[in-house]
């Protein structure tokens, strides 16, 4: 038996990376928008446990901004992932 190595090539990269630059500035922006959907849904408790302040717990923002924002992350970083890199 014989053990042949592998050629490398004289780079020394043997494999292009898998994301690019531009995928990877992506993934922040939606990691941002993903902290700031959970940032914004997050609170709403109340000084007093025997008050319960629905405004606070039924507000626009927790209950409808907050998840579009969350939504909106995850299909920034799925457009991320998926996103054909201009260096291959």
């Amino acid at each position: 038996m014989s053990k042949e190595k592998k050629q490398v090539p004289a780079s020394g990269n043997a494999n292009p990376p898998l994301f690019g630059k531009e995928n990877y500035m992506w993934m922040l922006i939606g990691l941002a928008v993903l902290a700031l959907g959970f940032f914004l849904m997050s609170g709403g408790k109340s000084s007093d446990p025997k008050v319960f302040n629905d405004s606070e717990v039924y507000s626009t923002t927790r209950i409808t901004i907050a998840p579009i924002l969350i939504i909106a992350g995850f299909v920034i970083e799925i457009f991320a992932i998926m996103k054909k890199s201009k260096t291959n």
